[in-house]
This record gives structure tokens, sequence and C-alpha cells, in this order.
């Protein structure tokens, strides 16, 4: 790769503005200070240091993201903040993109990668990836629903949904009648799917937060709005997935 390329891509500046800095003397190969910004290298093996920095090479970004409220799942957006506008500039140059998509106001994990295949895997029908989210619910869940959507809910469309898993975790009186706090774990994606799901059994979900998407769980140090790079463990179970075609019986 040409050094000039290596240095734009890894977000250090444009292409025009690396080739001034390489001549300026301000870049080192190995240790030696090279001024030629068409100088080829391998970026796996040199040590590249712009200005005394290390030039670590990266092709493929794999972040893990508490998204709060507030910020809508897409790259770009003229009216609200996006994801990508949580992240550092150097990670942004690589262009990830967020995996599926989480609603403007709901929270918790969200994958942000460049890996198109991974992310066709994860979001696959055929894959049947399970998502497990946690909810605040209005109104009385109980057996009834947990039995609906064991067996799949009609949703407004006429679409019915796959078996989903309801957990009732607590309930309490609220302000606003009784407030049910559930976890759900459906194996689709559907728009809005988790709220459209109790709009069908007459309940709203008032809190929503998605806290495992696959084997990727959300890690609990993460503050919302805050992210890291995958781990070695994660990204191997992950990578996983597209060994593994679960069937919808």
């Amino acid at each position: 790769m040409r050094l000039d390329k290596l240095l734009a891509n890894m977000g250090f500046g444009t292409r025009s503005e690396m080739r001034r800095a390489v001549k300026q003397g301000i870049v080192t190969v190995d240790d030696m200070t090279i001024k030629d910004f068409g100088f080829t290298l391998d970026p796996e093996v040199a040590d590249v240091r712009y200005d005394g920095e290390r030039v670590v090479y990266r092709e493929v970004i794999y972040v893990m993201l508490h998204k709060p409220q507030g910020v809508v799942s897409a790259t770009e957006d003229s009216r609200d903040r996006t994801v990508i506008d949580l992240l550092d500039p150097n990670d942004r140059v690589l262009q990830p993109f967020p995996v599926g998509r989480l609603d403007k106001d709901t929270e918790g994990l969200l994958l942000l990668t460049n890996d198109g295949k991974l992310a066709h895997d994860l979001l696959s029908p055929r894959k049947h990836v399970p998502k497990i989210y946690e909810a605040d619910v209005l109104g009385d869940v109980g057996t009834d629903d947990i039995v609906a959507f064991a067996a799949g809910v009609a949703l407004d469309d006429g679409y019915v949904t796959m078996p989903a898993q309801l957990i009732i975790d607590s309930q309490e009186m609220s302000d606003d009648g009784l407030m049910s706090h559930i976890t759900l774990t459906i194996h689709e994606g559907k728009f809005h799917q988790v709220k459209r799901m109790f709009e069908a059994v007459g309940k709203k979900v008032v809190y929503l937060r998605r806290i495992s998407m696959g084997p990727l769980q959300l890690d609990p140090e993460l503050s919302l709005g805050d992210y890291r790079a995958l781990t070695e463990a994660e990204l191997e179970s992950l990578l996983s997935v597209h060994d593994k075609e679960v069937s919808a019986d």
C-alpha cells in the first residue's frame, strides 16, 4: 500500500495533507524518515509513525455501542444525531454502519461494523438470530400474553410473528397504572416489532432496551453513548453465526 493512502485511510488527514506531511519529514517507516509519499509498504508488517504516533492498520472494525435514546440508527441523517456521530473520527474513517436498527427512543446493544458479510448473516431471516430485550410495559402482562407470544401474534399489518419467549420479571404500580417489567426474546426484526407485539395484546411499551443479539451481550460496564471494540472471543462467537442456519420449526 502507498504511504499516503495508508495515512489517509487511517484517519490522519486527507490524501493531499498526508503528501505534504510526508514531504515535511514527519513520517517514519521502520525508524527511517520517508519523504516519498508514493513509498509502498506492507501495512500489516511495517512500523509506521506519524509525528511519533504509531499508525495502526485496520481494514475492518467491530464496535459494541450502548445506544442512548434520541440517536438514530443510521450512517447519516439531515435532522437527528446518528450513532456514527458517537464514534471517534479515527473509527468513522473506516465507514462502519449499524447492523440492523434500534428505534430512536430505544436504548441498548448495537453492533457497528464495515463487515458486510457478517451484517448480512446476523440479519438474515434464515439465521433466526435471537435478540433479547428488557422493557417496561404499561398494563397487566400475564400468562395469557406469555402463551400468545409463544404461539406468535398478529401485528397490525396482519403479519404473524415467529414464536417469542416472554418472561415477566416484576410488576408495580406507577402514576400511569400497573407497570410490568419484562424480558422478551424474539428471532426476527420487523419494524417496531416489540412495541407492535404488545400493542397487539392491548399493552403499551414505555421503555425498551436491547441487551443481546445472538451471542453478543451488552457490556454492563459500558455507559450510555459509549462504545468499545469487540473482544477476540466476542468476534469469534459472532463469526460462527454464518455456519448456523436454524430451522423455523
